[in-house]
């Protein structure tokens, strides 16, 4: 093994000397300008970190802007180049390999506990832990025992979705933590995400492996370390447009031996799980008209089920099903129906061409019915309905698919002809429960515009609706009919017009939960206002569409607080409420069947709940504002609970 590492460190250092040959100019400036910082070998010093390697996920544009404007939150310093110098430095930086190359992967030959061997090359090792890829590309986990030998290690419970079943429940039946020992609750690894923005993503737990992304890449971690298996990344898209153009990507699907992710300029890719290699790529929609995605996928059968982001920007929204082998487009549904096709009779003038209604969130599966639930996003533009007279369907709809054709079954429209940007994304849960003393197939979901549904999965029939904050002032209430009663003088004006809830929701895209043992669904919700301002709208490529403007009522005092609802009449019968003033992260709920609900607080916390009466019973501060939604899983015997904070995945577990 030593006379391999030294065969390829040979070989590194050769590829380097042919670089610089190859590239004299180039290396001559980032000697006077970079080595500095970032090492000789662009493999990082004191004052910088290693570059080698990770420009390749850049465009030469981007590469430039970056040194000639620095990074200066980062403590980088501009540096003045002329193009010559400029184009010479970026081939040089192409060149530069990352150390790791020559060392890091190696063959071995483990001896394992139980008396059998493994043959591979090792992808990453520790102290304690070593991750191997064999010969039939299989991964394993390994942790170091006495006598040299190695001990295999994986999950015993998965969190194979974005929400861990299909069904969009965050629950877990792991009963390891429990309301007696949750005070020794602590943090068992971290993981930090290098030059991203706040992960939204929920992190995806499949044998051993868990995989986290941010925009255009997936890191494949040990799930009980967070040591790196394999890292994919692509350029981000320039001149982009949309919620993906800061970066958001909210995670995977993983079926067999593939991974399911969405591209920043809406791609639809499959990953080996190997090694993450892309099996196949298709086009879901053109970016360049605004188009973009976000959110993590469905599988279904053999299929993988996406729709995309771009609903503030003016786009079609659509629902579509793709072979998992191939990637071949097998339906799509239209959230938005072309004129003459039925529903487009809800839609009076123009602005049905740019209606928005984008599928942009995960939606969830129910196996008994074979029924595929998607929720929408709002009508556009967001503000102004001159153009677009009527119910506008079906934007703010849930609607109820055939997976295997996407035919429609059924909808339900929570906010008919929306002025106020109150998408129904948020997750709806598949329960099955007794409903006046019956058992009964339901869809549960808090919804943005404060109230709280129960339908009848099978028909989408109306069973209830609640409203679940305080201060709701566009609607008296929701008929039987599922009509809300609206208020008038609600609508957006030129001068101005307080609304409640806010634009941001009495609830939001973060994760709900329910446990069926204490009957409540949990959710975070928002006592808040916005001040709704009308404008012309004119739908233009590269521009968002949005009729209008939104700001947070300066003279409110907006608080976020925990929920407990009963499910049978909506009632709120606990609330746990978080510092107030703010109302502004982004966190969701697991609840466990050890009787605890962990949640995201305002205050930058992770923290645990007494499901059954809220008392706050632990917390861990992060100090970061939280867009992600907390999961559970087991590996190697031990549960953990796994959180995206920042740009850091934080697994939690019993301290030992």
């Amino acid at each position: 093994m030593n006379q391999v590492i030294r065969i390829s460190a040979l070989l590194a250092v050769a590829f380097a000397a042919w670089a610089q040959d190859v590239v004299p100019d180039g290396r001559k400036t980032f000697e006077n300008r970079c080595s500095g910082c970032h090492g000789s070998d662009g493999n990082g010093g004191e004052l910088g970190p290693p570059i080698a390697g990770r420009v390749k996920a850049l465009t030469d544009s981007s590469i430039a802007t970056t040194v000639r404007e620095g990074l200066p939150t980062k403590g980088m310093p501009a540096n003045n180049l002329n193009d010559a110098d400029m184009t010479a430095l970026t081939k040089f930086l192409h060149s530069l390999q990352p150390r790791q190359v020559g060392f890091r992967a190696y063959p071995i030959k483990a001896s394992l506990t139980n008396g059998k061997s493994l043959e591979g090359m090792v992808l990453n090792e520790s102290l304690d832990d070593a991750q191997i890829r064999t010969e039939d590309k299989k991964i394993h986990l390994l942790r170091k025992a006495e006598g040299g030998k190695f001990r295999e290690v994986t999950s015993e419970t998965n969190w194979p979705t974005y929400n861990g079943n299909v069904g969009g429940n965050r629950y877990t039946t792991l009963s390891q933590i429990t309301k007696a020992n949750v005070k020794r609750v602590a943090p068992r690894w971290s993981f930090t995400m290098p030059d991203v923005s706040a992960l939204q993503g929920t992190p995806v737990v499949v044998d051993g492996v868990m995989y986290v992304t941010s925009a255009n890449q997936c890191f494949a971690l040990d799930a009980g370390s967070g040591r790196t298996i394999w890292r994919f990344q692509r350029p981000r898209t320039t001149r982009l447009i949309g919620n993906a153009a800061g970066g958001i990507n909210r995670g995977v699907a993983v079926t067999g031996e593939k991974i399911f992710m969405v591209t920043d300029n809406a791609h639809l890719l499959a990953l080996n799980r190997t090694d993450g290699t892309i099996a196949w790529e298709i086009e879901m929609a053109d970016w360049q008209v605004n188009y973009n995605a976000t959110s993590a996928p469905i599988t279904v059968g053999d299929m993988v089920i996406s729709g995309t982001a771009g609903g503030e920007e003016g786009v079609r929204g659509f629902i579509s099903a793709y072979d998992q082998a191939t990637g071949k487009r097998l339906w799509r549904f239209w959230t938005v129906p072309a004129p003459g096709e039925p529903g487009s009779e809800t839609w009076k003038g123009r602005d049905i061409t740019h209606g928005g209604a984008t599928a942009w969130f995960t939606g969830v599966y129910d196996t008994e019915t074979d029924t595929l639930f998607w929720q929408t996003g709002n009508p556009g533009p967001d503000y102004n309905g001159d153009e677009r007279g009527g119910d506008n369907l079906y934007s703010d709809s849930i609607l109820a698919l055939e997976p295997k054709t996407g035919k429609l079954k059924w909808y339900f429209q929570t906010t008919p002809h929306d002025q106020w940007d109150w998408d129904t994304t948020e997750t709806p849960l598949v329960i099955n429960a007794n409903w006046q003393g019956q058992p009964r197939k339901l869809l549960v979901q808090g919804n943005r515009n404060g109230f709280f549904y129960v339908l009848d999965r099978t028909t989408g029939k109306l069973l209830l609706a609640k409203q679940f904050i305080k201060e709701l002032t566009w609607a008296t209430g929701v008929g039987p009919d599922g009509r809300p009663n609206k208020v008038p003088g609600q609508a957006p004006t030129a001068e101005g017009t307080r609304v409640c809830p806010s634009q941001d929701g009495a609830t939001n895209w973060y994760s709900p939960s329910y446990n069926p043992a204490t009957g409540l669904f949990y959710m975070q919700t928002n006592e808040k206002c916005s001040i709704y301002s009308l404008r012309s709208a004119e739908w233009e490529a590269g521009k968002a569409f949005l009729g209008g403007a939104e700001k947070t009522d300066p003279n409110g005092r907006p608080q976020r607080i925990l929920r407990a609802l009963d499910l049978q009449t909506g009632a709120v019968k606990w609330e746990l409420p978080q510092q107030l003033g703010v109302a502004n992260s982004w966190g969701g709920t697991l609840a466990t069947s050890t009787g605890l609900v962990f949640f995201c607080d305002e205050s930058g916390a992770f923290a645990a709940a007494d499901a059954i009466t809220g008392k706050l019973l632990w917390t861990f501060q992060t100090n970061q504002n939280w867009k992600a939604s907390p999961m559970a899983y087991q590996f190697d015997g031990k549960q953990y609970i796994g959180v995206a904070a920042g740009t850091t995945i934080l697994a939690f577990g019993l301290a030992e």
